[in-house]
Formats: structure tokens, sequence, C-alpha cells
């Protein structure tokens, strides 16, 4: 299944094609913005390929020519898809930092959009807006997000729970019926401890949600995976992205169970913002009092 995100499309497509027109596509990522200017000898000199090589590289990636491909890079461009790699050189400045760790941020976040399935998005929508209990999986900086996610739906006034030790998860799994969910969060999609945890819970009768990429253990397992590709590096100094997309999928689906309920939610969030203005007003006087 090819990428609707072109920029993927092209960094995935480097494994699978030819060495030459593995060059076009290096040349397009490096220089995108001229790219779309280029006449196809343009591209063919700065990629030092040929012509013809050209219009290879543009059939394997899934268009019938030059100029149909231009045309998708351009509007790829103006919908701002586009964004740098992170890599941390000695002498980048704090500038230079905060560009391209919020570059490679965002560049995941359009990626992981582009290629959300929104049916996988509406079963899970109305699997949780249905269920009895809600329970959130996940270890390490997944373990962060399962914690915000409970912290969501408890505002929703569902009964959910996070959990990121396995002998937990384990009692919490086999615990669960057919009207419960797990929302499964994970980076690799492999973590054995989780994928034990899930098959658990399927045995439970329970419908698993699965957060991972494509194509991994934990997508396989799941009753309704929702695939988030977000690349990582990870080396010490690589931002985290797939951990904030991982956080937005969770706000999509907290949005829609919002609106599935929100007849039965309009007096408690009232509630709920009148009791947090009372706390921040009382946190305010006793600061003054304090320092009086």
């Amino acid at each position: 299944m090819r990428s609707p995100n072109l920029i993927r499309r092209l960094t995935d497509a480097r494994s699978t094609l030819s060495k030459s027109e593995t060059k076009v596509a290096s040349y397009v990522l490096d220089n995108a913005h001229e790219v779309i200017k280029m006449r196809i000898a343009d591209l063919a000199r700065g990629s030092q390929v040929s012509e013809p090589t050209v219009i290879r590289f543009c059939r394997a990636i899934g268009f019938d020519g030059f100029q149909s491909f231009k045309l998708n890079l351009a509007q790829h461009l103006g919908r701002g898809g586009v964004y740098s790699q992170f890599a941390v050189d000695d002498s980048d400045t704090v500038e230079d930092l905060r560009n391209k760790v919020f570059d490679t941020t965002i560049g995941t976040l359009l990626t992981v959009r582009d290629e959300l399935d929104p049916i996988a998005l509406e079963r899970s929508i109305n699997a949780i807006t249905r269920a009895n209990r809600v329970e959130f999986y996940g270890f390490g900086a997944s373990g962060s997000v399962a914690a915000d996610a409970q912290h969501k739906f408890f505002r929703l006034q569902m009964s959910s729970a996070a959990y990121t030790d396995p002998h937990i998860q384990h009692m919490s799994a086999i615990s669960l019926g057919r009207d419960d969910v797990v929302v499964a969060i994970s980076q690799s999609g492999q973590t054995t401890a989780l994928l034990q945890s899930v098959r658990l819970a399927r045995q439970a009768g329970a419908t698993v949600i699965g957060l991972a990429p494509r194509d991994t253990a934990l997508s396989q397992e799941c009753t309704i995976p929702i695939y988030v590709n977000g690349e990582e590096d990870h080396e010490t100094f690589a931002p985290v992205s797939s951990r904030i997309a991982h956080l937005v999928v969770i706000d999509v689906i907290a949005t829609g169970v919002a609106l599935k309920r929100k007849p039965v939610l309009k007096d408690h969030l009232q509630k709920l913002d009148t009791s947090q203005r009372i706390l921040r007003k009382g946190r305010v006087l006793r600061s003054k009092v304090g320092g009086s």
C-alpha cells in the first residue's frame, strides 16, 4: 500500500528503487522546492542520471510521468508537507535546534495524519463510546501516553485506567469482558509483555485497539489497528516524535467520543469547568496571602 504522503513514499521507496532511481529520489528529498520549478532535463542533470531514468523513477513511485509527479509534489509542498530531517551538528545554535526539533515533529505529525485510516478511527470511537470500561496499556514513553489518555477519558465520565506494569496489565486483561476495550500503545509494535497482555485481553473477549506501526506484531494482534508510522531516530538527541503523534491520535479519538457523548456530558463538563476555576482562584488567593 502506497502512502498518500509523497515524502514518506519517496523515503520508503529508496530501498526498492534501482541505484540510479534512488539518486533521483534522494535529490528530490533534498531539493523539493527547487524540483517543482525544474524541467526533466534539469532534474536529470542535478541527479546525475539520464532523462529516461527520471521517467522510470516517476512511474516506479506511482505517477504516469514527470509532470504529474511535479504537480503532486507542488500540492504536497503547498500543504506544508516537507520538513527537514533531524540531525544535530556541533555548530548548531539554539535557534537551529529549535527549528530542527519543531520541523521534525511537525513533519511526523503531517505524515501520520495523512496515513490515518478514518474507518479505523471511527470504529475505535464507536467501540469506546459503547464500552463499559476502557483501559490503556503502554511501557516507557508509551506509558506516559497511556496515562494522558486515561486522564482525557476520565474527564468524559468513562470508567478508565492506565497500566504500565506488565503484571498489573495481565491481571487487568483477564478480568475484562465483551463490553470492555483495551487501547494498547507502542512505538515499536514489538514489545513482548504488551503482546502477551493484548492476547489475554482478546481471550477474555475485550476489543483491543492498537496504536502501532503497520506490519508489526501488535498491529496484527489487535481487533482494530490504528497505524502510527512515525519513524524514530534512536540517537541520543533525536526528538521522540512518534510519542507526540500518539498523543494527537488519542486526542482525535477522545474528541470523537466526546461528540458522541455530548448529550450526557454537557452538565458534567460545566461543573468540571466551574470546579477548576474555583481551584485556580484558591491557588491565586493562597499565593497572595503567602506573599503579603
